[in-house]
């Protein structure tokens, strides 16, 4: 829990600290993308090197790969619940939650069909996914079930959330983790931009 309360206490003074100009990045810079694959390369390492969790890999359930198609049809199927009670159609609702935390293609993907409005909600709900999985992976993992934290951080588990539930919920659900974030990325750009014409 400490970890993930570190990351986002991170990212909140990042956030801070650029908007008071003290640490600028030009916006056509890379500098975020450059420090993401450090980020996965010494995740990479640390399995390259522990050959029990590659073994892990060849011991993973096949049944397990069902994950990441749960993954998006709960995620589509709450949004849609969630029109209930928010004041937006269920269309859109399902729009915002089949961006599985991949905010920032999912909410330009949807500024561009249905507004601006809606794109800031996408954007909001998606990095807000992204916050609390790192803020409750340790929880998910402990009470619910090793593979919660995975669900939880959709598309973002074969990158910025990895490290996190490789804490969470242990070393051996890592190649799931990252076939589950490969998934619910790919599906992103299709998903999104099928609800929008809805």
């Amino acid at each position: 829990m400490r970890g993930s309360i570190v990351i986002v206490a991170m990212f909140v003074v990042g956030v801070i600290a650029g908007a008071m100009g003290l640490a600028e990045i030009p916006e056509q810079s890379d500098v975020s993308f450059y420090v993401l694959c450090a980020l996965i390369f010494f995740v990479g390492m640390s399995i390259g090197s522990d050959t029990g969790t590659l073994r892990s890999f060849k011991r993973l359930n096949p049944r397990l790969f069902a994950l990441p198609v749960l993954t998006i049809a709960g995620t589509i199927a709450g949004s849609a619940m969630a029109a209930l009670i928010l004041p937006h159609s269920a269309t859109d609702c399902m729009a915002v939650g089949s961006g599985l935390a991949y905010y920032s293609l999912s909410s330009v993907l949807i500024t561009e069909s249905r507004g601006a409005d809606l794109g800031v909600v996408a954007l909001l709900a998606n990095i807000l996914r992204e916050i609390f999985t790192l803020l409750l992976a340790p929880l998910l993992a402990r009470y619910v079930n090793p593979l919660a934290p995975i669900a939880a951080g959709g598309a973002t588990t074969a990158d910025t959330t990895l490290p996190i539930i490789s804490r969470a919920s242990g070393a051996g659900y890592v190649p799931l983790s990252i076939a589950h974030g490969f998934v619910c990325d790919f599906s992103v750009p299709f998903l999104v931009s099928f609800l929008c014409t809805l």
